[in-house]
């Protein structure tokens, strides 16, 4: 494995555990993370608040279908799962675009499509 596709492991880890010091730890202080259809995200402070988030309960369900790394940007594509406090499961895909500086994520592409309840 890569050494970003590594960092990128540690990352998705981070979300699983709800270590947010561990998926903040992955990026640049000046990331930019690009939620397509939803918003763009600046600096990690931004980022660290984007992803405290009151509407689900516990961690979401993260499954890595494919890594792809080409120069400095890996693409990632997955699934998995969230419960909201409402007891409700929402089931989603993604596929992200992860670019580098050096050892750390400066950017971030992301694309969610929700598949529903469970």
């Amino acid at each position: 494995m890569s050494a970003r596709k590594a960092v990128i492991g540690q990352y998705i880890e981070g979300f699983r555990r709800g270590d947010h010091a561990q998926v903040l730890g992955c990026l640049t202080d000046d990331i930019v993370w690009e939620l397509y259809g939803h918003k763009t995200v600046n600096g990690k402070a931004a980022f660290a608040a984007e992803i405290q988030n009151d509407l689900f309960d516990g961690e979401p369900t993260l499954e890595i279908d494919r890594m792809v790394e080409e120069g400095d940007t890996v693409a990632v594509t997955g699934g998995g799962s969230v419960k909201k406090k409402t007891g409700e499961v929402m089931r989603f895909v993604f596929s992200e675009l992860f670019t580098f500086e050096a050892k750390q994520v400066k950017r971030l592409e992301t694309w969610h499509i929700w598949l529903g309840n469970t």
